[in-house]
C-alpha cells in the first residue's frame, strides 16, 4: 500500500490517511484480516506525527473499516452491514447533493458522475 500525504492541502492529514486506506481497501490493495503497519512505523514512513496516524486508525475503527487488536495492531475488518453503510452514505450525499443543486448541477450530470465513479471502482469488488 502506497500512502501519499499532501502537506499543502487544506484537508487534515489524518483524513488524507483515512481516505487513502479506504481506497486501498476498495481497490483490494488491503484485504480483510490484513495487518496495517504499526502507528509508529507508518508515521515514520510517511513523515507525520504518530498521533495523526493514531487518530486516522481510531476514525477507521469507529467507521467499521478496522479493528484494533492488542497483539496484532490495526487489522482490516470491514464488517459494516449494508443498512448502516447506506445510512452513512445518505448523510454524506445529502450535503454533497445540496451543494450541487445550489450550483445548478443537473440530476443527469450527477447520475453520469456516479456511473463513472462506479465504473472506476466497481471492478475492484467483483
Amino acid at each position: 500500500m502506497y500512502i501519499s500525504i499532501d502537506f499543502n492541502s487544506d484537508e487534515a492529514l489524518y483524513l488524507q490517511l483515512r481516505n487513502q486506506i479506504i481506497l486501498a481497501i476498495v481497490k483490494s490493495e488491503l484485504h480483510e484480516g490484513e495487518n496495517l503497519p504499526s502507528v509508529r512505523d507508518l508515521a515514520e514512513t510517511i513523515g507525520i506525527n504518530m498521533h495523526t496516524v493514531n487518530k486516522a486508525y481510531s476514525v477507521l475503527r469507529q467507521e467499521g473499516y478496522l479493528r484494533l487488536d492488542r497483539r496484532k495492531g490495526a487489522v482490516v475488518a470491514v464488517d459494516i452491514d449494508q443498512m448502516k453503510a447506506t445510512m452513512e452514505l445518505a448523510e454524506t450525499l445529502d450535503l454533497v447533493l445540496a451543494q450541487a443543486i445550489c450550483k445548478h448541477v443537473s440530476r443527469e450530470d450527477v447520475h453520469e458522475l456516479v456511473d463513472r465513479i462506479y465504473e472506476r471502482y466497481g471492478s475492484y469488488r467483483d
